[in-house]
């Protein structure tokens, strides 16, 4: 077929597929590419060999897509943050009222053995202290919409938390101060409307003023960075989402393993 194949795409290096792991059996030299090699540096120093303060910070809305990333970040990290609809799970799994915000509730007794966890490991833990809150999802996501901040302790029946609030902001820039890694894998908030992105632009803000290295996961974490003017302020942006969430979460990837066997 070839005397040499060249992988390069590491957006689909978590599946097992021709274009990937089936070329590769069939010829005698298979590598990877210069941005593969960078993916694989920046990704596997930050989970096994970070310079520490090691800050991981997981955002998005569901908790179930991020079970194996929190549980492996946990053992890796120093402090973990925890934003995004996800962080409502876990806060439900406090005791608190989350009124009518994103929940999973057959995580919540995950969340309450990771919250369980990180105390055993002395770990830092970090859960939004308030929230942005809205009556009505806006339609379009981009619509004008109206806030309410409330405390996580004290959020009304009738809302839902869209972003974090002010005082959370400013707790999670804190811990990022102090880093020397930083690794971001999903938003803080509903970032696609603008009255809910503030919490998103507060960690990526505070991500560009630090001297740590910072590694944005793909997917909505990239096209955040990138959207708010903030990529060519960071170490690396990963070019695949799941991917990288499959390298944080500690597996391996089929497409690096297959070039790895040559």
């Amino acid at each position: 077929m070839c005397d040499v194949f060249v992988n390069d795409a590491f957006g689909t290096a978590h599946r097992a597929h021709c274009s990937n792991v089936g070329v590769a059996q069939l010829v005698d030299t298979a590598v990877v590419g210069y941005l593969m090699q960078k993916e694989i540096d920046f990704l596997g120093n930050a989970v096994e060999n970070p310079v520490r303060p090691f800050v991981a910070i997981l955002g998005g809305a569901k908790v179930a897509d991020k079970l194996n990333v929190i549980d492996n970040l946990l053992e890796k990290c120093d402090t973990l943050i925890i934003g995004g609809g996800m962080a409502y799970t876990f806060l439900k799994a406090q005791g608190n009222e989350i009124g009518t915000s994103l929940v999973d509730d057959s995580k919540v007794d995950y969340c309450k053995e990771m919250i369980a966890k990180a105390e055993k490991l002395g770990k830092q833990l970090l859960l939004p202290v308030d929230a942005v809150t809205i009556k009505d999802f806006p339609n379009p996501i981009d619509a004008a919409v109206e806030t309410q901040i409330c405390d996580s302790s004290e959020m009304p029946a009738d809302r839902q938390g869209c972003d974090i609030g002010p005082k959370t902001q400013q707790l999670f820039a804190d811990a990022v101060k102090s880093a020397k890694t930083v690794v971001w894998n999903g938003p803080m908030g509903v970032f696609e409307n603008p009255t809910l992105a503030e919490g998103t632009i507060a960690v990526a803000k505070a991500l560009a003023e630090t001297d740590a290295t910072t590694i944005i996961g793909g997917g909505d974490s990239a096209a955040a960075v990138n959207t708010l003017g903030f990529g060519d302020k960071m170490s690396h942006i990963s070019t695949g989402g799941g991917a990288s969430l499959e390298f944080l979460e500690g597996k391996e990837l089929p497409g690096v393993a297959a070039a790895n066997d040559k």
